[in-house]
């Protein structure tokens, strides 16, 4: 899944002509804290709420605003996680989609996010999530499979993911119970490195803190 899945619908981006009473307005119907500026197609910059008080004049048009967020914005072809690692380095609740001409495509909220890496990592369902961390030249999938099916679970779902200019990598494992200590003591018997577990039943209730706590675990 990368950033062009992604794009959420019906975000319309405002333009230097329009005033940070319209911006204000605007981010409240949509609940967010940020909105991009974009003229034609071509991506200005990303305006919070914070940079519109901090001038203290609502009737200015944007064009006169100074803008606090250094390039707040992912390509249409990153993968989820570099748009995840994107959002909460800089505490977005919203973040633009440039394509490689640095055209605008669109806009990708938190809230579709969270939604979506819920829906891919199964989230949603009850089971716990188990983190390894292991060379690339260690991870064999049929290996780890066998090591967790041994203790009657079952892989919901897995993702990989590669750390740059590093030969590690990080493997998440969504499994299909909360009773995870078993597998988590195999795992460790075989000297596998566990990261991190997150054992706690998932839902769109606690969405937010349980995506804290992944980009906690995650170190990202």
């Amino acid at each position: 899944m990368t950033a062009q899945d992604l794009i959420s619908d019906g975000i319309l981006p405002l333009k230097t002509s329009d005033t940070g009473k319209t911006a204000l307005s605007w981010m409240e119907d949509y609940k967010l804290s940020h909105l991009p500026i974009v003229n034609n197609e071509e991506f200005l910059g990303l305006i919070s709420e914070m940079d519109i008080y901090a001038l203290n004049d609502f009737e200015a048009p944007l064009g006169n605003h100074t803008l606090s967020l250094k390039n707040p914005y992912v390509y249409t072809y990153q993968p989820v996680f570099d748009v995840l690692k994107q959002v909460n380095a800089l505490d977005l609740t919203l973040i633009p989609v440039l394509d490689e001409k640095q055209r605008y495509t669109g806009s990708i909220t938190l809230q579709k996010l969270l939604s979506k890496t819920a829906e891919m990592l199964s989230l949603n369902n009850p089971g716990g999530l188990i983190f390894l961390e292991m060379s690339i030249n260690d991870y064999s999938l049929t290996e780890i499979a066998n090591i967790v099916e041994s203790n009657d679970v079952k892989i919901l779902n897995s993702i990989v993911i590669n750390r740059s200019e590093s030969t590690r990598v990080d493997v998440v494992l969504k499994l299909n119970t909360p009773e995870i200590q078993r597998v988590i003591q195999t795992f460790e018997r075989y000297d596998y490195m566990v990261k991190a577990i997150i054992d706690d039943k998932y839902n769109e209730d606690n969405l937010r803190e349980n995506y804290d706590s992944l980009m906690k675990y995650l170190n990202i």
